[in-house]
């Protein structure tokens, strides 16, 4: 009855999704707070009832109810626990469910979220997540029941993918997903001020909280895939540009442009259209990446292997939702008013600049995905597009836009100061400089390029600090009290400034990471126990290799050990597993840590003449670019906890927007000037310490 009580539930949620899209959003058209009002409680309801259904699956799992088709398919009782419970999102249906999940819970945070948007768009909001709810329930209703029943039962399940059987794994999907449908939101937002046709500063304030939450947590998620691609695939690389990848980070480059759009949008009152726009597109990709995985056009080992007509179901969900969005965007851009101008050399234009490049990005690794896709359908030609065209594409894109980066940071608002900017940066660029220089005669006659890169990553990171030191030491203060001045200045600093700084710091450090990687050392050869090859400095001795048996699978494992100088630096193993329920196996590494780098194992297979094929890897600095990653997503992370998120934009009167918008831009001016002088604060504020609001529409 439980698992009945759980398909019921799913019923009962789509039912409650059509209320919590159709009453307030009639409730927003007639202005009747009442209905508004009962987008709340449908919203937290729907939650309610799919956090049911999720719960009732996972149960089945964690007791081995194999009356489930879902779980006989993807589980086994010898499984590790963890992995049983974990399994229930590494199919097609389960992930699924867990989808709609973080949907429902985006949904009701919104509808618990009173202070911090207003009631008209708090409902339209509601009202267009409750329809891509709608969407997604259907779909798993119809083509994709995570609760269909086998009789008889049989007595042991299929087990799972061998390669999700991991603790990368295990973490990878609900945090891609937590970012992927976190885009819902911000779409939902979109559609609202143009259902609305209204626009301004309280709309910005209100997405930009939702925006840096579902960019952290895709952040995370694509680092811990590509985590988990570098030690378990056994290729020693982190990033393959597999189409499955791309989808991931498509949206991920739209959403960064999207976080700065809607800062130009709270602070100046412009990019109005092109927000909405890039609001539109961000959850758009989001979806794409979930047509690419589950419709079974293209072979990956990170997608679903499912049939192609439930590809057609997600293909129908991303013409509705792009079409739809799109038609209602041109209906509706006509009437957003257009807000303040800039100069081009200014905050707002470098803020332009940047989603020119980033938009330009995500359209040469859109264009590099699809096309073998739209090629095969239309003449049956197969092509591979894989490194060669997208280092030739995207790096010439992307590392103009790094560069300019610091400047960005720097630069007034409204108006700048070329000459300004530079002698505020000379210090991060000399350094900058003198990096490349030193790691250049240190590693003279290797790759010419990468000191640059080295350079170019300090220089991010500099650039990143520059304008906390620039704001703390501003003032001409000298003497012994300076320094404790300028410290108690950077601790009372906006903590979205803080977040800020972190974020494009560690921009700076995976960039460093990633540059480290030209001089990683690779050998693959042919070892019999007692052999030693050498590695890096390091001397890798073949001690043996022996079977064990594990759980739900047997292992050969090739034991190493690791000596430098002579002395025994660690004992490693690398393992080939074999999984007889699947009949699969898989490669593990084995990884041994060095401040930053790494020593990387992989066993491969035995040879004609009985020895053993063995990759061997010396990584320099490998975890930077992981560890930038992770601090990329503390920064979004830190600046979600400034109060102006909480208390939203403020609404003023619109008899005092002229008057108030001219004597802001004095202020503002006079405060850029002394800012830089007198440590300048980078948010307006109103009172009791949240920023204060652009002229509102």
């Amino acid at each position: 009855m439980l698992i009945e009580a759980g398909h019921f539930a799913l019923a009962l949620a789509l039912g409650l999704s059509v209320v919590q899209f159709l009453v307030p959003l009639w409730g927003a058209r007639t202005n009747d707070a009442t209905l508004m009002s009962v987008g709340t409680p449908a919203a937290l309801g729907v939650f309610g009832l799919v956090l049911f259904s999720f719960g009732v699956l996972s149960w089945a799992y964690a007791t081995s109810d194999f009356s489930l088709a879902n779980v006989v398919a993807n589980s086994h009782s010898q499984k590790p626990f963890v992995y049983k419970l974990t399994g229930v999102w590494g199919n097609h249906e389960g992930s699924m469910l867990l989808w709609i999940v973080i949907l429902a819970l985006f949904g009701a945070l919104v509808a618990i979220a009173k202070n911090a948007v207003p009631p008209k768009l708090r409902a339209n909001t509601i009202a267009m997540q409750g329809l891509v709810t709608i969407a997604f329930l259907l779909f798993l209703l119809i083509t994709s029941n995570p609760f269909e029943r086998l009789s008889p039962a049989p007595f042991e399940g299929q087990d799972l993918n061998p390669f999700l059987q991991d603790p990368g794994l295990a973490i990878h999907p609900p945090l891609l997903y937590i970012g992927y449908v976190g885009f819902s939101i911000t779409f939902a937002f979109a559609m609202a001020a143009l259902i609305e046709g209204k626009i301004d500063a309280v709309w910005a304030r209100a997405v930009r909280p939702w925006t840096l939450t579902a960019w952290g947590f895709l952040t995370l998620g694509i680092a811990m895939g590509s985590y988990w691609a570098y030690y378990e695939l056994g290729w020693g690389g982190w990033w393959f540009w597999d189409p499955v990848e791309n989808a991931s980070l498509m949206p991920w480059l739209a959403g960064t442009a999207l976080i700065h759009s809607t800062v130009v949008m709270e602070r100046r009152d412009a990019l109005k259209v092109w927000t909405i726009l890039l609001a539109i597109l961000t959850f758009s990709l989001s979806l794409l990446g979930t047509f690419l995985v589950r419709s079974g056009v293209l072979t990956s080992v990170h997608a679903f292997a499912v049939d192609p007509d439930r590809g057609l179901f997600i293909l129908g969900i991303l013409v509705f939702f792009i079409g739809g969005s799109l038609a209602l965007f041109a209906w509706r851009a006509s009437m957003l008013k257009q807000g303040g101008i800039f100069a081009p050399v200014s905050r707002e234009g470098a803020l332009v600049l940047n989603n020119l490049f980033l938009s330009t990005a995500c359209a040469t690794v859109f264009i590099g995905t699809l096309y073998p896709l739209a090629l095969e359908s239309l003449t049956g030609a197969k092509i591979s597009v894989g490194a060669p065209f997208f280092n030739a594409t995207f790096l010439p894109i992307v590392i103009p836009l790094l560069m300019l980066l610091p400047f960005g940071q720097v630069i007034a608002w409204k108006r700048g100061d070329m000459a300004g900017i530079a002698s505020r940066l000379w210090v991060a660029g000399g350094l900058a400089i003198l990096a490349t220089v030193a790691v250049y005669a240190v590693t003279f006659g290797g790759p010419a390029l990468a000191p640059l890169a080295v350079g170019l990553g300090v220089f991010l990171v500099l650039g990143a600090f520059n304008e906390v030191a620039t704001r703390s030491f501003a003032g001409g203060i000298t003497g012994a009290g300076a320094l404790a001045l300028a410290a108690r200045r950077a601790l009372g600093l906006p903590r979205s400034t803080w977040g800020t700084v972190l974020a494009h710091a560690g921009v700076g450090v995976t960039v460093i990471g990633i540059a480290a990687t030209a001089w990683s050392v690779e050998r693959i050869v042919s070892m019999n126990p007692g052999d030693v090859e050498p590695i890096a400095g390091y001397e890798a001795r073949l001690e043996g290799v022996f079977p064990r048996t594990l759980h739900n699978y047997n292992e050969d494992v090739a034991r190493f050990t690791l000596t430098r100088d002579g002395e025994v630096v660690s004992q490693l193993e690398t393992m080939k597993r074999m999984y007889p329920a699947r009949g699969m196996s898989t490669t593990e590494a084995g990884l041994e840590t060095f401040g930053f780098s790494q020593v990387y194992i992989s066993f491969g297979e035995v040879q004609p003449d009985g020895s053993l094929g063995v990759r061997l890897y010396y990584k320099p600095f490998v975890l930077l670019i992981w560890i930038g990653s992770v601090i990329m997503a503390a920064g979004a992370a830190l600046s979600l906890t400034d109060r102006r998120f909480r208390v939203g934009a403020p609404v003023r009167a619109k008899g005092q927007e002229k008057g108030q918008e001219r004597g802001q831009d004095k202020g503002h001016t006079k405060g850029q000037a002394s800012g830089h002088a007198g440590g300048r604060r980078d948010e307006p504020r109103a009172a009791g310490g949240s920023a204060a609001a652009v002229p509102a529409e």
